[in-house]
């Protein structure tokens, strides 16, 4: 007989309450809904950017944080999948290929089969050497992208055509961020379906426990690479997006620098929330750029205040909203 677990206690959400994390979560996506009526009322078209910026690399957390903060898997690589994903697009369409039906599947395939080389060497180890393995790799990876001289190099690639999807012209910024909003809200429920289904109990009961898992006849590694293997993918659809955002590509997409970023918004968002990265992603950027138009020392301010967070809040913001304080 399989070894069975049993489902998660249904709180908050399934009996009707309504909690302050709750609270906190129906305002993001509350805020994140109005922002094109926002920006086309005040005429402020940088906030449209600017959200749009925030969606994607939610989406990009959003993954991250189901392998660090469910999996207990620290990758420190994750943002090769966000350039691979984005030079993917910007590949084919400098090759003349600019139908989204084609770029994007591709993306996230490519990003998928490098997670799956990268997973099935990195989780054979734990701890400081997981994290110097994925980050080996994604910075294999940066320097094959800067060597691409004919897309680039260094310098990068810009894209001068998004993606084509017939009817949808992701030309229109309106359309092309609620796209993404979309998408993020896809990432969500696809992310709460997993933690919460017997993968996801594996997943996290591997993170608790691994040995006693496999004591009970879980194959771990098989699971934790097939969970590795959905990030990555997910990534790659987050950089799918972002080379059609900024119309361009470059080598630090995939720098080790962004994927410290994403860690940053997973931590600050808090980790195995289910929000935690949106609310992560929304509040450091929202910041950063609040703070560089004050002044041009912002990481100054900005790198302190994550590090009271960090040390003075166990959870994050969310943990922060839930009442749980390090301690």
């Amino acid at each position: 007989m399989s070894p069975t677990i049993k489902p998660p206690v249904k709180t908050g959400w399934s009996m009707g309450i309504v909690t302050p994390r709750m609270g906190l979560n129906i305002a993001a996506i509350a805020t994140l809904a109005i922002v094109p009526a926002y920006a086309a009322l005040t005429g402020n078209a940088f906030a449209l950017t600017l959200f749009t910026r925030v969606v994607i690399l939610a989406l990009a957390a959003l993954s991250l944080n189901l392998i660090m903060g469910f999996g207990g898997m620290v990758s420190f690589g994750h943002a090769a999948y966000l350039g691979i994903g984005g030079y993917a697009v910007g590949i084919l369409a400098k090759e003349g290929i600019s139908s989204g039906f084609v770029q994007w599947p591709i993306a996230i395939g490519a990003a998928a089969l490098y997670a799956l080389v990268v997973g099935a060497l990195s989780l054979r180890t734990r701890g400081v050497y997981f994290i110097m393995i994925t980050l080996a790799f994604a910075q294999m990876i940066y320097y094959v992208a800067i060597g691409l001289d004919r897309y680039g190099g260094d310098d990068g690639l810009t894209i001068y055509h998004r993606s084509a999807f017939g009817l949808i012209d992701l030309s229109n910024r309106t359309i092309f961020y609620y796209l993404c909003f979309g998408l993020l809200l896809v990432g969500i429920y696809l992310v709460w379906r997993i933690v919460n289904s017997r993968f996801g109990m594996v997943i996290q009961g591997a993170r608790s426990n691994e040995r006693r898992m496999r004591a009970i006849g879980f194959p771990t590694f098989r699971y934790r690479l097939v969970c590795f293997v959905i990030a990555g993918a997910m990534c790659g659809l987050a950089g799918a997006l972002l080379a059609n955002h900024t119309d361009f590509i470059s080598p630090a997409m995939m720098h080790w620098t962004r994927s410290g970023d994403l860690i940053v918004m997973v931590v600050l968002g808090g980790m195995q929330a289910l929000f935690g990265p949106l609310i992560g992603a929304l509040t450091f950027l929202v910041l950063e750029e609040g703070l560089s138009r004050l002044t041009e020392y912002s990481n100054l301010i900005l790198g302190p205040l994550l590090l009271i967070v960090a040390i003075s809040i166990h959870g994050g913001i969310d943990g922060l909203i839930a009442g749980r304080r390090s301690g």
